[in-house]
């Protein structure tokens, strides 16, 4: 049975900060920017930082998003998530077991699973689970070792056996709307149609629209 005391963030257009790609710009000023232009979830993705620098940031892009309505997860890192006061949590297959993040995060904040397969789709507990990441549905640079991208097709049989909402990752742009919100997939996931893009306000706009024109 889902748990009362949470809700899943609106999963339509989920920014995932890459910080070599965000250099330019930087992390917080391309969430903000991001936000200020439809985003609402961004995700604070960074595999070669440590803990207290993980917090650090989080912190910042906690300031930066307050009031905004988007919500902050954090990738991976339980400790880091639980010390910012995230919105939620969100791990891979190899990261944790699921019953260990939620002991670790509590009752009250979001969790997120990324998932490679229908199986793994299926298997999904959704008293524990509040959405997935589906995918990949494209190969993607931004995630080297991601698993054999599965197309629209792969998508649209991650979602449905899902018990989940899903949001779709994997090389997506705005051309890509569309087809992934025909799937049955609550929004995308996207990280170099926003980070490292000249103006990201901008591109999460372009998302944005073709997200609304769908009415979502």
């Amino acid at each position: 049975m889902r748990r009362t005391t949470r809700h899943c963030p609106d999963l339509s257009l989920y920014l995932v900060l890459d910080p070599g790609l965000c250099a330019g710009v930087g992390i917080v000023e391309t969430a903000r920017a991001a936000v200020a232009g439809g985003a609402m979830v961004v995700q604070l993705r960074d595999k070669m930082a440590d803990t207290a620098r993980m917090i650090e940031t989080g912190l910042a892009l906690k300031a930066v998003l307050a009031g905004t309505g988007a919500a902050l997860i954090v990738n991976d890192d339980v400790e880091a998530a639980v010390a910012i006061g995230a919105d939620g949590l969100h791990i891979g297959q190899g990261d944790m077991a699921v019953a260990e993040a939620r002991a670790r995060i509590g009752a009250g904040m979001v969790l997120g699973l990324s998932v490679e397969t229908p199986a793994l789709a299926a298997s999904v507990d959704a008293g524990q689970v509040d959405y997935i990441g589906a995918g990949p549905v494209f190969a993607t640079l931004s995630k080297l070792d991601h698993k054999t991208p599965v197309g629209f097709e792969g998508l649209a049989a991650q979602v449905a056996a899902s018990p989940v909402p899903a949001v779709a990752i994997g090389g997506l742009k705005a051309q890509h709307v569309g087809a992934v919100l025909k799937t049955g997939a609550r929004g995308v996931a996207v990280v170099s149609a926003i980070c490292g893009q000249p103006d990201p306000e901008v591109a999460a706009r372009a998302l944005r629209q073709e997200i609304d024109a769908l009415g979502r």
